[in-house]
């Protein structure tokens, strides 16, 4: 196999972080079933402390991302302010999360989804961040 042949194998990866452990994990859910059959991108829920109370932990996700890269880059999407600070503070420390991680600023639900669905079509890190972004534009009246 190609090097080129390997890259187009790897998909981006999609991290959920919330506050509640339930609220990540459900969004996860629903956005690869929103993604249609077949195989999906790696997704993985963040959600609350270690000890399952409301919170967020920067080490649940510093591996959940180590858990969905597979080299393609790392989608980190957020719920709440302490959650865009944690994963904020997680990438300047620049070696607890995978090199290619970005933090997308998404609608929660609406851009994970719209994240999912691109990476599972093989977008590459810069299209599912985008795609995830122009949720903010999705009209519901």
């Amino acid at each position: 196999m190609s090097a080129a042949q390997g890259k187009e194998d790897k998909a981006v990866g999609i991290v959920l972080v919330s506050h509640s452990k339930e609220v990540a994990e459900s969004v996860a859910r629903l956005a690869q079933g929103l993604a249609g059959g077949g195989t999906t991108a790696p997704v993985a829920a963040a959600g609350g402390t270690e000890d399952g109370g409301l919170g967020t932990s920067s080490e649940l996700i510093a591996a959940a991302a180590a858990r969905v890269d597979c080299g393609a880059g790392v989608a980190v999407l957020v719920d709440l302010g302490s959650a865009v600070l944690t994963v904020k503070a997680l990438l300047a420390e620049g070696d607890e999360l995978p090199a290619a991680t970005r933090l997308v600023d998404a609608p929660f639900v609406e851009g994970a989804v719209a994240a999912v669905v691109s990476a599972s079509a093989g977008a590459d890190l810069d299209a599912v961040v985008a795609a995830a972004s122009e949720a903010y534009a999705y009209r519901k009246v």
